[in-house]
């Protein structure tokens, strides 16, 4: 024994109602399984195309990282898991259970590498900077005390400083390579990011005898001392 509590041991799933679990496709997905693992929940082992899987009293929906967050807040889900850097930016009224600490992450200005531009505080009100990020960038260059104009793009920021679009670009990025390759060079770090766990405030209030179990062994694993199923 090294003295660290276990984690209360979950009891039955519930037969009325399962359990829902938002999850992100993608990277931060495969990130998460292992952890889901670890906590003992009956995640489902390839589901494929499927949107919606329901196993052992769990049901998982697997949705755009970005629209997490909606299915939690709006109870269509009990629990989610999403990146930081989505909660920050959509504020939504959820409860953020835990830092699971793993899809590490930076939110970041960056500019081509043949750019004058050194340092954040060069850019001006001339300046176009592209995002997906629209609140975050916002709140960022308000609180440097800079005026820029931003644009909002969904996906590809990298390449609107090629194409003369933006002189700069606020996105995340996790190891620097994608940047790398489009010539772009950080000049500032806005946020880090990692995986949160988030809940819906009513039904962590209603649900509490059937959710808190899970949650400590979700916390557990996330900490290293997680049991294995």
């Amino acid at each position: 024994m090294d003295g660290r509590a276990e984690p209360p041991a979950p009891g039955p799933a519930p037969r009325g109602r399962p359990i829902t679990l938002a999850l992100p496709k993608g990277r931060l997905l495969e990130e998460a399984a292992p952890l889901l693992a670890q906590a003992g929940l009956p995640a489902p082992d390839d589901p494929g195309r499927q949107l919606r899987v329901e196993k052992d009293g769990w049901v998982y929906l697997l949705v755009r990282p970005a629209d997490v967050p909606t299915y939690v807040e709006y109870g269509a889900a009990d629990l989610g898991l999403v990146g930081k850097d989505v909660l920050l930016e959509q504020e939504p009224a959820v409860a953020e259970v835990a830092d699971l600490g793993f899809g590490a992450c930076r939110l970041v200005v960056a500019v081509p590498e043949g750019s004058a531009i050194t340092e954040i505080d060069e850019l001006d009100f001339h300046s176009r900077v592209a995002t997906k990020y629209p609140r975050i960038a916002a709140q960022f260059f308000e609180e440097q005390g800079l005026a820029v104009e931003l644009i909002t793009l969904k996906g590809s920021i990298e390449l609107a400083p090629a194409m003369g679009l933006a002189d700069a670009i606020l996105d995340l990025t996790q190891t620097g390579r994608t940047l790398e390759a489009n010539r772009l060079r950080v000049i500032a770090q806005v946020a880090e990011s990692t995986a949160r766990l988030i809940a819906n405030p009513v039904r962590l209030r209603l649900r509490e005898a059937e959710l808190a179990p899970w949650l400590a062994r979700i916390e557990a694993a996330a900490r290293g001392g997680g049991e294995q199923p």
